[in-house]
């Protein structure tokens, strides 16, 4: 797969850890860069171009992952959630589909954090699972609001 990863300043170092540990779980990574300090930028052009699957998943990074988590997720087709535990890495594609995940290095060790990431990209959703309707319910929302 094909991996957008992105921060801001707060987690440069991080982010620069975590990249040749996503390449060596034998993906692509596509680096968004960590120089600008309004985290929105990053997290919106990671959200574009994996909401118009340039990329297949993508990985934020600010200092408590909220602030990414919510500038993605304002970007229609993409879908983030907020990772502080394996469970949650896990049940962010099984459960939910999430097409990026968000993680703060100000609260997360960078070992913890690779476990998330393996846990999360190595799953997919089940399209037959029973979490299939509550998600579509979601995507259906978003296609019927009005542009603002």
């Amino acid at each position: 797969m094909k991996i957008a990863v992105g921060s801001d300043p707060n987690a440069t170092d991080f982010k620069a850890q975590l990249i040749p540990f996503i390449e060596g779980l034998g993906h692509e990574v596509a680096d968004y860069g960590s120089d600008d300090p309004v985290y929105a930028n990053v997290a919106i052009a990671v959200a574009e171009d994996v909401a118009a699957r340039k990329c297949d998943r993508g990985v934020l990074i600010c200092g408590t992952g909220i602030g990414v988590c919510i500038a993605a997720n304002k970007v229609k087709g993409a879908y983030a959630a907020l990772v502080n535990n394996i469970y949650q890495a896990s049940r962010a594609q099984l459960s939910n589909n999430a097409n990026i995940i968000t993680i703060g290095a100000q609260v997360t060790g960078i070992e913890l954090a690779k476990c998330f990431v393996k846990e999360y990209l190595s799953l997919s959703f089940d399209p037959h699972s029973r979490s299939l309707p509550k998600v579509e319910r979601i995507c259906q929302y978003e296609s019927q609001r009005e542009p603002q």
